[in-house]
């Protein structure tokens, strides 16, 4: 079955018709990219600004982002199918104050559990690159909107990779930034404590513009990072690293680039190696040395992420009961005898979860019982702690939130470089399809071995940018390369990406 053919199908097997869905025919939304387009009269044009630094630039929303315009902010889920919030999120109205135009929300996997946006009531996004291919997740819609140029940037959310790995399989640029920086208030939340709100676009320069905007405190995100803080990031860095050199055939002179030994899982496709080394050639002609370094609590950090992850999930997601708000169930039990409260509960989460979030919410139900919740949810938080302490050791740049690393490692390195995917972009059939237990395994185990390269800097809550390093030679799609630095230096992150470009 083509991918065309599997995305009307998944669309047919929707909770709506596809008659109902809000541009499900249009061309410009030939990938599946967007669910809800804003109508152009009630666009709160008031809040915009002709001549700020985003003036007219096309901008995409992920749907789970609030947004003041009447579109729903659904999460690309039935649960949510006609939820419009009475407010904004601080970012977008921070994006709209420097004139950005809101071109539509986009679809994602539902309530952003997923790393191939084929888990959305909306179905599947394609990749512009090859529509038979994922566009990656849970920000697949918003990847592909930037890469097919429907927008010049777009704002997602990153838990555990879901803008890093969308980004690279689109061949776009995608930032997760430090965790605190850029606030949450407007995000529906997954799992707050890994929880940020990312950007995607073609360029870095569109990115460090976009990023500089939305950059700001705000006393309504309780995880919000003071200014003082963030200037001593700053000051931080550049007492560390020079951001600037005076010859500009290597703009990278000095820099230190760790390649964690981690991050190359025997899984990892051979294709994605040649554009790798590539990068790794530029750095070194740009002046930067390379350096050998180890992240030994890795592999314990998947375990980890997943406890997390799934115990603040199962919290989150406790409030959609379909009484206070969410989908209500009209299925006819077909007794006389009125459900209780309880059982009504049931069959309105039953229906309007999708399988992914039910087994998530699963999942992290059972970490937070009083059996498992020392052995698993405290245990996690103590592996968390022992993987910010695996960047610290090998990063020169001291972490500023923890006060008793007040100095810097000279033998340490600056940045780190990794793939940022295992593999390219897999087909849609091939996620779609019913498969036998033993596919379903390695399908599984192939997710967890992805999940490798993006989770320990989520878990630390550090700043990681994936950039298209080029093409496979083999199917010729596109392939990514990921920089992680330490908390607060995305300026960093910028100089070394624009330096590959130029």
């Amino acid at each position: 079955m083509s991918a065309r053919a599997a995305l009307r199908r998944s669309r047919q097997a929707c909770w709506r018709c596809q008659s109902t869905l809000p541009i499900a025919n249009s061309k410009v939304n030939a990938n599946n990219a967007y669910i809800h387009i804003p109508n152009e009269a009630a666009k709160p044009r008031s809040q915009t600004k002709d001549d700020g630094l985003l003036a007219g630039w096309p901008t995409s929303i992920k749907a789970n982002l609030c947004t003041a315009d009447g579109l729903p902010t659904s999460c690309a889920s039935k649960m949510l199918e006609d939820y419009v919030s009475p407010f904004e999120a601080t970012a977008i109205g921070l994006l709209r104050s420097q004139g950005a135009d809101i071109v539509g929300k986009t679809n994602c996997d539902e309530f952003g559990m997923g790393s191939a946006n084929v888990h959305s009531a909306f179905g599947a996004v394609l990749n512009p690159n090859d529509t038979q291919s994922v566009a990656g997740g849970s920000s697949g819609g918003a990847a592909a909107s930037v890469a097919e140029g429907s927008a010049r940037i777009a704002l997602g959310s990153d838990t555990g990779g879901s803008v890093r790995l969308p980004a690279a399989y689109c061949g776009v640029y995608g930032l997760k930034p430090s965790y605190g920086l850029i606030s949450r208030w407007g995000l529906v939340s997954y799992a707050d404590s890994l929880d940020t709100v990312g950007l995607l676009a073609r360029s870095v320069d569109d990115i460090d513009l976009a990023f500089s905007v939305i950059n700001a405190f705000d006393e309504q995100d309780p995880t919000a990072i003071d200014d003082d803080v963030r200037q001593e990031a700053v000051i931080a860095m550049n007492e560390t690293v020079a951001l600037t050199s005076g010859d500009d055939a290597r703009p990278l002179e000095g820099l230190r680039v760790g390649i964690p030994h981690e991050y190359f899982p025997k899984e990892l496709a051979h294709r994605t190696l040649g554009p790798l080394r590539e990068t790794l050639r530029s750095m070194q002609r740009a002046g930067a040395t390379l350096v050998p370094v180890n992240l030994p609590r890795t592999e314990v950090a998947l375990s980890a992420y997943y406890v997390i992850a799934s115990a603040e999930a199962s919290s989150n997601l406790a409030r959609y009961d379909g009484i206070r708000y969410g989908h209500r169930s009209n299925d006819d039990t077909g007794s006389e005898a009125p459900l209780d409260f309880h059982s009504h509960i049931s069959r309105n989460r039953s229906s309007g979860f999708g399988p992914e979030v039910k087994r998530r919410i699963l999942l992290g139900t059972y970490a937070l019982t009083a059996d498992a919740f020392d052995n698993y949810f405290l245990q996690a938080q103590r592996v968390r702690q022992l993987v910010r302490d695996d960047f610290d050791g090998v990063l020169r740049v001291r972490n500023v939130l923890r006060k008793q690393s007040s100095s810097t490692r000279e033998d340490g390195v600056d940045i780190l470089v990794h793939p940022a995917t295992v593999d390219t972009a897999p087909r849609v059939d091939e996620q779609q399809k019913e498969i036998d237990g033993q596919q379903q395994q390695r399908q599984a185990q192939m997710a967890y071995v992805q999940d490798v390269l993006t989770v320990p800097s989520s878990l630390a809550g550090l700043p990681s940018l994936s950039i298209p390093a080029g093409k496979a030679q083999d199917n010729g799609l596109p392939v990514g390369v990921a920089l992680t630095a330490q908390w607060g230096c995305e300026k960093l992150l910028f100089h070394v990406a624009r330096s590959l470009t130029q």
